[in-house]
């Protein structure tokens, strides 16, 4: 496995890939490595001949500053995970590497709509820093696929808007998100959480489950609907952040032609904000019982 923290060392290696005919595969990363990033690896193996990952905590798309200092590094343990999953590079560049001008004069990609809606109007800026980075790692590596995971769904729209809105030639694929066994969303801010925050943990997505059986049945009162999820939150301990139902395909309100919805949700749990989403087919089936409160 080659590891490279420049960027001539990496555009070199794929320039004879592709003399060489090689498929490659992207997935870039934030780094602190669970078996979700893993997973996406795996799928990118599927897909290519050559695997790139990259490892860079973006402090374009952070809005506090506490929170890009506390995002948790462990490179060393990363590259190892990597290295067991046969990837070909890794590209560990710095801040002065990414933007060696500064924040404040490089130059900015953004997805009008996408980027301010939901998600972004919560977080200014956000996404803007997220559009911006990828695109820059696109055009370093090069990839004919890149792989996603389903769990930042709006960051998936989004990078799959901008590829198509900027014409690169790059195949973004969205994978399914990893959970633990109780149902948790894998997560780096996983690690945030004390241990009986970790057993409170699930009602997020026991409560997602919930609403998705609610409108399965028929249910279409959405707004209500939110209400209801969000006291459930607030009886197991948990802080609702965001949540919404909307197209799944658009990310607008549900409409009669809506044929899929998804269902995003945040929550904060101690030092720990966690998302999750689910798609629904708009299909009914019996509703189910309210999710039990943790104790």
């Amino acid at each position: 496995m080659q590891t490279f923290d420049e960027i001539s060392p990496i555009r070199e290696q794929v320039r004879t890939w592709r003399r060489e005919g090689r498929r490659i595969a992207f997935v870039p990363t934030m780094g602190n490595l669970h078996e979700g990033h893993l997973t996406l690896v795996r799928k990118a193996r599927e897909h290519a001949d050559v695997v790139v990952v990259s490892i860079f905590v973006n402090p374009m798309q952070f809005d506090k500053a506490d929170d890009l200092n506390n995002y948790p590094r462990t490179l060393d343990e990363d590259l190892a995970k990597l290295n067991g999953e046969g990837v070909d590079l890794v590209f560990t560049p710095t801040p002065d590497v990414i933007y060696p001008q500064g924040l404040d004069r490089q130059t900015s990609v953004d997805v009008p709509g996408l980027s301010q809606m939901l998600e972004g109007a919560l977080r200014p800026g956000h996404f803007r820093g997220v559009s911006t980075v990828v695109t820059k790692l696109f055009n370093i590596v090069q990839p004919d696929v890149a792989c996603f995971g389903e769990k930042d769904y709006q960051q998936l729209a989004l990078i799959r808007q901008m590829a198509e809105d900027m014409a690169m030639d790059i195949e973004v694929i969205g994978v399914p998100t990893v959970r633990e066994m109780d149902g948790l969303a894998l997560s780096s801010r996983n690690g945030y959480l004390t241990v009986d925050e970790r057993q409170r943990a699930p009602v997020l997505a026991r409560t997602m489950r919930w609403i998705s059986s609610q409108m399965r049945g028929g249910r279409t009162d959405y707004s209500e609907l939110v209400v209801d999820a969000n006291d459930q939150l607030r009886a197991a301990g948990l802080q609702p952040d965001e949540s919404y139902i909307r197209d799944a395909a658009t990310l607008q309100p549900v409409g009669d032609e809506t044929k899929q919805a998804v269902i995003l949700m945040s929550a904060h749990l101690g030092k720990a904000r966690l998302i999750d989403n689910q798609v629904v087919e708009l299909t009914p089936v019996a509703p189910v019982a309210a999710p039990e409160v943790a104790e």
